[in-house]
């Protein structure tokens, strides 16, 4: 795949992931917990944000010349967290379900408007990334499909729990 395809197939997906957050609606229902365990749809986009900013921050050091070492100490986890926001989802001290935990405790209180606010921002900061890239830079560095697993994959995860907690919602307000 070159990277005009990549482009092409994460706008795709991209669209698909907002056309089924659209039919939800910018309203209150983003905020009903249940979606996917105790999760709204708020809290799965500030799961997905958390992901795709830690994506477009590797990038953009890959793009600088930095190089990202994943957290081997807990206190390098603790800096991390402080520094950028979210986990250091590359660090073999993390498990996927810690992480998680703590992208849900920290922005669960966040406004809706801000977390959707942010996640456009970091979504809008990969595409930028990788149109300024040359496409041999992000074969070498194996980043469509690391930006892929944290993009489109990641859509692709949470739109079944999504669809059916929309059939069972919508279902339950025409009984209303």
């Amino acid at each position: 795949m070159n990277k005009t395809q990549f482009l092409n197939k994460l706008q795709i997906e991209r669209d698909k992931f907002e056309l089924l957050l659209n039919r939800v609606g910018f309203t209150r229902t983003m905020t009903i917990k249940g979606v996917s365990g105790n999760w709204s749809i708020k809290d799965i986009i500030a799961h997905i944000w958390a992901y795709e900013q830690y994506i477009a921050d590797r990038i953009n050091e890959i793009k600088h010349g930095d190089i990202y070492y994943p957290c081997k100490k807990f206190n390098a986890l603790d800096a991390f967290l402080i520094e950028f926001g979210y986990p250091d989802f590359g660090s073999p001290l993390l498990d996927e379900e810690e992480s998680n935990a703590w992208v849900y405790e920290k922005y669960k209180n966040i406004a809706l408007e801000e977390i959707v606010a942010q996640e456009i921002q970091a979504y809008s900061a990969i595409i930028s990334a990788i149109e300024s890239m040359p496409e041999y830079v992000l074969k070498q560095h194996n980043l469509f499909e690391r930006i892929a697993d944290n993009t489109y994959h990641h859509y692709h995860e949470h739109t079944k729990a999504i669809k059916n907690w929309l059939k069972t919602h919508t279902s339950k307000s025409k009984k209303i």
